[in-house]
């Protein structure tokens, strides 16, 4: 079996206070779907944890409107650290998170006189697609953009997550990750210049290579249809050196702390990697639950150390309570669920 990417799964987001963080996603990005809830000790992320095992709270929170999710991800042990210095764009590891939105004029105007803190106004990246910049209350940068994709309209204004922009120290050497291992193999622009719709952001009015990236095939396997086609921007900066996002840090701590993709086929997604010299630093090994739910997950490093998260779902629950669960091992890869099965995850929403 070859390796399928079905789709971004989440983005793992470090923060203080895990249950008011994600008050503040449901309220604001819609992330009202409870996929499962853990509290335990990390203890296979020793490579990126100081070589200790970390006591840790984590939630997968999704939008049934289509895109991946947050790993809304607590340190319990220990105080997790902010970067020691402002994010300046280009700075390596992931900057900012795309969410998106099938109403881009209305998702602003709702979060403005929610009173977030919106850098800039809309604005056309060099395609000309329309997006915006909003930092959460936890000073993560999100970049919420316009996009056709809807798997089921719900009352927020925005969609799950669309991709991320990450800070990269060589865009050539990056794309050896997130074009030949990652799939992303349609350029949509490809441009070095000073950008307008970037000098909201700290360094925005300097000089970068910027190049957006998406699959030019729609993503098969399980979950595929309700993450939709995602995207990936590559930023390096030509007037400044950057620095680590991460330096100084753990994975866990404050900030975005991985991409995660979906897939099917980790063993040989395990040789793909190894031969292309980037050979997995984490391995879970076959199956590993997280509370009510279990998978085989592995990382990887971009070039500049920007961790990537794989997982390969084995189960995940229904409706706990009665035991229903969906078993997803050894599924073709080639067929989605079907949309009534996707939809039983509604039957997890939090209410407010």
């Amino acid at each position: 079996m070859n390796k399928t990417i079905t789709g971004i799964q989440q983005i793992g987001v470090g923060v203080k206070n895990a249950k008011e963080a994600w008050a503040w996603y449901i309220k604001h990005f819609g992330m009202d779907i409870n996929v499962f809830e853990d509290t335990a000790v990390a203890e296979l992320m020793l490579p990126h944890t100081d070589g200790k095992t970390r006591e840790r709270y984590a939630a997968l929170a999704i939008n049934m409107e289509g895109g991946g999710g947050f790993e809304i991800w607590q340190h319990t042990g220990i105080e997790p650290k902010a970067p020691a210095f402002e994010l300046n764009l280009g700075d390596y590891g992931i900057y900012s998170t795309k969410i998106k939105t099938s109403d881009i004029n209305t998702a602003y105007e709702t979060h403005k006189a929610s009173g977030l803190d919106i850098q800039g106004e809309i604005s056309e990246d060099p395609s000309g697609n329309k997006h915006y910049y909003v930092k959460d209350p936890y000073n993560n940068l999100f970049e919420v953009v316009a996009s056709s994709f809807l798997y089921k309209k719900q009352k927020s204004v925005t969609g799950g997550v669309y991709g991320c922009t990450i800070g990269v120290s060589n865009v050539d050497e990056s794309l050896k990750v997130y074009r030949d291992i990652l799939g992303y193999d349609e350029v949509v622009y490809d441009k070095t210049d000073a950008f307008d719709d970037l000098k909201c952001l700290p360094s925005g009015d300097q000089k970068f290579r910027r190049i957006l990236l998406k699959h030019s095939k729609p993503r098969t396997g399980s979950f595929s249809k309700i993450y939709g086609p995602s995207q990936i921007e590559l930023v390096q900066a030509l007037e400044r050196e950057p620095q680590k996002i991460f330096k100084d840090r753990i994975w866990g701590e404050l900030g975005f702390i991985h991409l995660c993709f979906d897939i099917i086929g980790m063993d040989a997604l395990r040789e793909e990697c190894k031969s292309k010299n980037n050979a997995f630093t984490v391995d879970s090994s076959d199956s590993f639950d997280m509370g009510v739910a279990a998978g085989h997950f592995a990382y990887i490093e971009d070039p500049d150390g920007t961790l990537i998260e794989f997982v390969e779902t084995h189960k995940l629950p229904i409706i706990e309570k009665l035991g229903w669960y969906m078993n997803l091992k050894g599924r073709d890869p080639k067929k989605g669920l079907p949309k009534w099965m996707i939809n039983t995850l509604a039957f997890s929403r939090i209410k407010q």
